[in-house]
């Protein structure tokens, strides 16, 4: 800004100077005369001035002589004088930055000699003011640093991971060293460096069971860093190999999968579970395994000798040999054989008629024809070399021999083989063989007989069926796996998509030129488990990439994606049975030629705890549901069955048109193979139970326990009771309110009770002595017509065995039996004390005798009924016949 005046001056020869004049536009100043003799004047600002506004001025100054006239025409002046003024500036104004925000980013890994450049500016009009000399980063401790032009740069490699965003606050200084009033922020991201790959794809995806299929990957895309792509190939695996054999399929038994799956009856198991029959596995070394079979895990030590009389004898031109197998590459440079199953001569040689081995990842199979049936040269070695054989994972093998056709099915695919070895037939000889398990017998050449060609790996299910060979579709079936992965909306995909499946549906592969249609494709991509109870836990996915560029093989290298799948355990069913816990039946019926069917009124039903959102809120719920049973024991409690006088047993006609089969001992029976409720339910309705000497026997106890899935499931433990009811001694104080069994007329009686004071009296009175005689010959009524219905009964006991298949046995139901002390004999009081015991002595010797006893009335007292409660009995027992059966109802037998 100029000061607040200037000196001037003038020289001054005639006169005296009375006045300054300035020519210019607008200049704000004004030119004071201070001494007109001598001339001087100041030149002074007549308004503020800024250097902001305006930084020089230039105009044009005269001096006036006081010459002038009247008139003031007359002034001199004196010669224009051009006068030029600089204003100086002030550092008045800070720094101010052009931007509010500054933006940028960066790729990871990389060293800038600039990120960005910030920008600031001062009003002040001088260089000195108005340049920015100085940039400064306020914040503390970060991998940057700015120049004085304001150049950002990172001063150390950044990383994605360690931190993917900075802000840094930075300030300005002019050139006078004044701050910036206000710092700017600077973001700057930090970008990962383009990876081709998968990208927006989880780790893990839960599954829950009874959902369907459902998506893997709904958002994963593939980055290809602007790459041009000719072509792109993934192949999704889902590996099961940790689960039981390879994958979740229903843990049922061998046998049973054959029975549902329809293969032929009369395979041999060479690798049964061991048990009292089946005792040579018991050496061999077992794994965890899932599975309801066994699997047999043999580290090259042990081997196994079958049994000779379990051994298939005469195979024929057709046989089959299947087994489950896991192994992996042999150890050594030259490896040796490795034998599954080997049929060699047991003494004298070493020859080998037929067996099945490893070798060099080679599965062989020797068969060598006898002498007799052929002489000439035959096929002798068939050879398949699979990647499978020494994988590590278990595979379904199966060999059909249609000799001298041999054909391998792996997982249900059919392989042929590659090379064929001709042989001599071998000649006959009455050398016994011996099949072995795990290596090779050799009871020959040798100082010692020992096993040989051991087999490292695991076996499961290891099988020969002579005579017939297994149909592929039985094959695929008995391998089918419960889980695998799919493809939803095919429709949906691009044409130029291609894909295939392996035959067990967990390896995937997806073809295509357009990258955006191979993502539409992966996000397709699903996983599905049609087991109604599956095995609960992960299951790992990988998926393996390769990208063709335009003129080359590959030109990205597109990494591996590692998830897993979780399937969250399932509702448990809770299997249940219900039914009468106690049986009563006279042991007529026990000694009867079907005796009783105890499990005749048994109900099994399985329900699962559900839960369903209302209102926001989860409810739990119980429901129904239906699935198979593998298997059903009925042991017996207490004494094993003797065989000398019972049995516990079920007809094959029982089991006709079911999965079924049973076993049955001493201890009980078993009903086994996966089948429905509903047909266990009529299976476990024809167990019958005989005791042909049931004279011994008061009760006989069962106990019915059920499983699914090899007993993952098991139902509660239904205990029965069988009580046999034998003659009693007639009762001779029997109350006659007591409740009437079903098939008798109820007869109605007043009932007398007298006071205590006349009980106490001594002697019972008239009245008594009445109501006494009249109950007795009631009962003896009752009785008679009761006695002669049963003898009526027995005496149709031919045509009611028959009847008795359809509508099984007599059933005595002891519910409704009601037994009331008479309240006489309170009445009697102390008086019928010795009475009493003259009874009981009087049951004791009648209990002895050859008479049979019904209903506490002997046959010869059954005799001396009334002819007419004879005729009404047998009108009765008429209408009862032709309801097809007799029954005991004692429903609410109650004793007070």
């Amino acid at each position: 800004m100029l000061p607040p005046f200037s000196s001037l001056f003038v020289s001054v020869f005639l006169g005296e100077i009375c006045a300054f004049k300035i020519y210019g536009q607008d200049a704000p100043f004004e030119a004071v005369v201070l001494n007109r003799t001598s001339g001087e004047g100041v030149l002074r600002a007549s308004s503020p001035v800024d250097c902001e506004s305006q930084k020089e001025y230039t105009f044009i100054i005269q001096a006036y002589d006081c010459g002038a006239g009247p008139s003031g025409a007359d002034w001199k002046k004196s010669h224009k004088a051009v006068v030029h003024i600089q204003v100086d500036d002030v550092n008045e104004f800070s720094p101010v930055f052009r931007e509010s925000l500054y933006k940028a980013s960066v790729t990871e890994g990389k060293i800038y000699d600039s990120i960005l450049q910030v920008e600031a500016w001062d009003q002040d009009c001088s260089p000195q003011y108005s340049q920015i000399c100085n940039y400064e980063i306020v914040t503390s401790g970060t991998p940057f640093a700015i120049d004085r032009n304001g150049n950002i740069r990172n001063t150390e490699r950044l990383s994605y991971d360690k931190q993917q965003s900075y802000k840094i606050m930075v300030t300005a200084f002019d050139c006078g060293q004044k701050r910036a009033k206000e710092d700017v922020a600077v973001h700057i991201e930090v970008k990962p460096v383009c990876k081709p790959g998968w990208q927006g794809w989880n780790k893990r995806v839960d599954y829950e069971p009874g959902t369907g299929s459902k998506q893997l990957f709904p958002k994963m895309h593939l980055e290809t860093c602007g790459g041009p792509l000719s072509g792109v190939k993934a192949m999704v695996e889902l590996q099961t190999n940790h689960i039981g054999k390879g994958c979740d399929r229903e843990t049922y038994s061998e046998k049973s999968l054959q029975k549902l799956c329809g293969a032929a009856s009369g395979s041999t198991d060479l690798l049964p579970a061991p048990s009292p029959s089946t005792n040579w596995t018991a050496s061999l070394l077992t794994d965890s395994g899932r599975d309801s079979d066994l699997i047999y895990r043999f580290d090259g030590r042990q081997a196994t000798n079958v049994p000779d009389h379990v051994v298939p004898q005469n195979l024929t031109d057709q046989f089959t040999v299947a087994t489950w197998m896991k192994h992996g590459p042999s150890p050594g440079l030259r490896a040796e054989k490795e034998t599954l199953l080997c049929n060699s001569d047991k003494t004298e040689m070493n020859r080998h008629h037929y067996s099945l081995y490893v070798h060099n990842c080679r599965l062989v199979f020797l068969l060598r024809r006898d002498f007799t049936q052929v002489d000439t040269f035959r096929p002798a070695e068939f050879h398949w070399k699979l990647e499978q054989i020494c994988d590590k994972e278990w595979h379904y093998y199966v060999i059909n021999v249609e000799f001298p056709a041999v054909t391998l099915f792996v997982d249900g695919v059919t392989y042929e083989p590659y090379l064929v070895t001709d042989d001599w037939p071998i000649h006959t000889s009455k050398i016994d063989t011996q099949l072995t398990v795990g290596a090779c017998w050799q009871g020959g050449e040798v100082a010692t007989p020992r096993f040989t060609q051991y087999f490292r790996g695991s076996l499961s299910g290891l099988t020969i069926r002579p005579g017939r060979i297994e149909t592929q579709k039985v094959i695929s079936c008995l391998q089918a796996c419960k889980e695998g992965l799919d493809i939803n909306s095919l429709e949906s995909l691009a044409k130029d998509i291609k894909f295939h499946f392996n035959p067990a549906q967990s390896v995937l592969v997806v073809e295509g030129e357009d990258v955006d249609s191979i993502n539409t494709a992966m996000t397709k991509v699903s996983y599905i488990n049609s087991r109604q109870f599956p095995t609960a836990g992960l299951r790992r996915l990988r998926i393996t990439t390769t990208a063709q560029c335009f003129g080359e093989d590959t030109c990205l290298s597109i990494p591996d994606i590692k998830a897993v799948v979780m399937v969250l355990p399932p509702s448990e069913p809770r299997i249940t049975i219900i039914g009468s816990n106690r049986l009563v039946r006279p042991a007529s019926d026990l000694r009867g030629p079907l005796g009783v069917a105890p499990f005749k009124e048994l109900h099994i039903t399985s329900t699962v705890m559900k839960g369903d959102s209302f209102g926001g809120f989860r409810r739990p719920g119980v429901m129904e549901v239906m699935h198979n049973l593998d298997y059903c024991d009925v042991l017996v409690i207490g004494e094993e069955l003797n065989p000398d006088r019972e049995s516990l047993e079920i007809h094959h006609s029982a089991l006709l048109g079911k999965h079924l089969d049973a076993t049955n001992s001493t201890s009980g029976i078993s009903i086994y193979g996966v089948d429905s409720m509903a047909h266990y339910e009529q299976a476990l309705r024809q167990v019958r139970y005989r005791n042909w000497r049931p004279a011994t026997l008061s009760e006989r106890r069962f106990r019915l326990t059920c499983s699914e899935l090899n007993g993952r499931y098991t139902s509660n433990e239904f205990n029965l009771e069988v009580s046999v009811l034998h003659h009693s001694a007639p009762v001779e104080h029997v109350n006659h309110m007591a409740a009437q069994p079903q098939y008798m007329r109820p007869v109605h009686h007043p009932l007398m009770i007298h006071s205590l004071n006349s009980h106490m009296s001594g002697s019972a009175p008239p009245a008594a002595t009445v109501v006494i005689v009249v109950c007795i010959a009631a009962l003896v009524v009752i009785v008679v017509i009761g006695v002669y219905r049963i003898h009526a009964t027995h005496q149709e006991g031919s045509r009611d065995e028959e009847e008795e298949v359809k509508d099984p046995e007599v059933d005595w139901d002891n519910s409704a039996l009601t037994i009331t002390v008479n309240p006489m004999e309170n009445i009697r009081g102390q008086q019928a004390l010795g009475e009493e015991a003259r009874d009981e002595e009087r049951e004791e010797e009648e209990e002895g005798k050859d008479d049979e006893l019904v209903g506490g009335v002997t046959s010869a007292e059954s005799d001396n009924g009334d002819e007419e409660e004879d005729d009404e009995g047998r009108e009765e027992m008429k209408e009862r016949k032709q309801k097809g059966k007799l029954e005991w109802d004692s429903s609410s037998a109650t004793t007070y």
